[in-house]
């Protein structure tokens, strides 16, 4: 079994582990996470909504607290809470009929208003109670956390690695594989673009501009707070040596990876990716998988592989759950299992959008970009 098979299968062990829930810190609270089957990836649109999946254990959420969130109080003595929500995550508050929202209203003694369909906006909170009101805001919380973990994700960290050595290196590698490995299912169309080989540091789900704007300003809070410390502003390079599969049949493989080489800067990438996924984790915009993050570089994925049908494999969205199929990867991971792909030095860390090709340089294009150098 592969090291990053055994990094896997741990992660699902922890997701899975309903007495060791994941946990995760909002505007300085803690949330018990609750799993979510990861091949669920639905909208509030596509599905049946079910108010009671949204949110969990809150039945002493009125007990708790209520001075974690800024009140202001109105001209009539209530309390009043202001909070932007994606517009997407209003059916979810909302519920079937409405009946969420009065739900919420009725346990915590409050007034919740939600712009209306197809409108932009602010949740607003009002209620007699202080503790009503943030608890409605917690639970309200919790609702788009369980909803923003159903998304496909629409934006990753990811750390390009499209330097002359390794974009050389990894053609070199695609070339002979398509002369020595003449096995099942290997053809040009499931290879990365060499302009699009990256590093993936981890996905987040940004349904909005403002939580855009949040995920670029996380970003350049994370450099000063983590990157900066820990690279004191000494280069970073990289090497990339060898090739690694995930599941368990080399003979059956969506995706191979190139691996990091996990030796003096590899282990400083470690200790950095491992960082900035908490720190992203802990602004509410990220969900930790693992207790590490794996390293390593898609070379190639059968999600690339050409539609005879006439529809892009690219468009995941539009798929509708179309089957995969996989390639037969037993030669190619004993031929290239010390294959040298080069080294580079890791200049800066991108914040990609999926699904997308920069005009410029054809890499993904960026909503925010930070310089290690």
């Amino acid at each position: 079994m592969t090291g990053l098979q055994n990094q896997f299968l741990k992660g699902r062990k922890l997701t899975m582990d309903v007495l060791k829930p994941e946990l995760m810190w909002i505007e300085g609270i803690c949330y018990r996470i609750n799993s979510i089957d990861p091949i669920f990836s639905g909208t509030a649109e596509d599905d049946e909504y079910d108010e009671e999946d949204n949110y969990q254990d809150e039945s002493c959420a009125l007990d708790e607290p209520c001075d974690e969130f800024e009140l202001e109080v109105t001209e009539g003595g209530r309390y009043r809470t202001t909070f932007h929500v994606a517009r997407s995550y209003f059916p979810f508050i909302i519920g079937a009929k409405g009946a969420t929202r009065r739900r919420l209203e009725n346990e915590t003694r409050t007034q919740i208003r939600v712009p209306r369909q197809g409108q932009d906006g602010n949740i607003i909170i009002t209620g007699s109670d202080k503790k009503g009101v943030s608890a409605a805001r917690r639970r309200i919380n919790l609702i788009v956390i369980s909803a923003r973990q159903k998304q496909p994700f629409t934006h990753f960290l990811s750390i390009p690695m499209t330097g002359e050595s390794i974009k050389e290196g990894f053609l070199k590698f695609k070339e002979e594989v398509l002369e020595k490995c003449k096995d099942r299912s290997i053809d040009s169309s499931i290879f990365q673009s060499p302009d699009k080989l990256h590093l993936t540091i981890g996905t987040l789900v940004l349904s909005d501009e403002e939580e855009r704007k949040k995920a670029a300003k996380v970003l350049m809070e994370c450099k000063e707070t983590v990157i900066d410390p820990i690279l004191e502003h000494q280069p970073l390079t990289l090497r990339m040596v060898g090739v690694e599969y995930m599941n368990d049949d080399p003979a059956e493989v969506d995706v191979l990876y190139g691996k990091i080489e996990l030796k003096s800067s590899g282990l400083i990438l470690q200790t950095l990716s491992d960082g900035i996924v908490d720190f992203f984790a802990n602004s509410g915009l990220m969900e930790k998988q693992y207790e590490q993050v794996k390293l390593h570089v898609t070379l190639m994925n059968t999600l690339f592989r050409e539609d005879k049908g006439g529809v892009s494999e690219h468009e995941t969205s539009k798929r509708r759950h179309k089957p995969r199929e996989s390639f037969d990867a037993t030669n190619v991971l004993k031929m290239f299992e010390n294959f040298n792909f080069g080294e580079q030095q890791v200049d800066n860390i991108h914040l990609s959008q999926r699904y997308t090709t920069s005009n410029t340089d054809g890499y993904y294009k960026a909503s925010a970009t930070i310089s290690l150098t």
